[in-house]
């Protein structure tokens, strides 16, 4: 079972910076799998961020933060991070990391349904 535990969340001016972070124990299928980002703003749907496969770093950036976001993981320390730069007040929600069995290589699909195992969640707040 994959276990993940996120950090890093906290109140920002807008135009700022903030760095999560994800801790997760090893999948029971290691060969490729699939890490990504959440978030979930109050009175909206749980919206996909970004993802990356553990297998050839294929990345995936939902419209709303390409450019200002970038996912990346350390393999070894299994561990994934969102960089998160020029952050804007319609950014501020909760942000959940999450992890899949993937199999293959290229995108990692951003829907929440694809994924079995769920951080606690860390809030983000942007203000102007």
């Amino acid at each position: 079972q994959v276990q993940l535990v996120e950090s890093g969340g906290g109140s920002v001016q807008a135009g700022g910076s903030v760095r999560l972070s994800c801790a997760l124990s090893a999948y029971t299928d290691t060969t490729y799998y699939c890490l990504a980002w959440f978030r979930q703003a109050p009175g909206k749907e749980r919206e996909g961020v970004a993802t990356i496969n553990t297998g050839d770093d294929t990345t995936n950036y939902a419209d709303s933060v390409k450019g200002r976001f970038t996912i990346s993981q350390i393999n070894t320390k299994n561990t994934v991070y969102l960089q998160m730069d020029s952050l804007k007040p319609e950014d501020t929600a909760m942000y959940f990391c999450a992890a899949v069995g993937g199999g293959t290589i290229g995108s990692c699909d951003m829907s929440s349904r694809w994924y079995d195992y769920w951080g606690q969640g860390t809030q983000v707040t942007v203000s102007s």
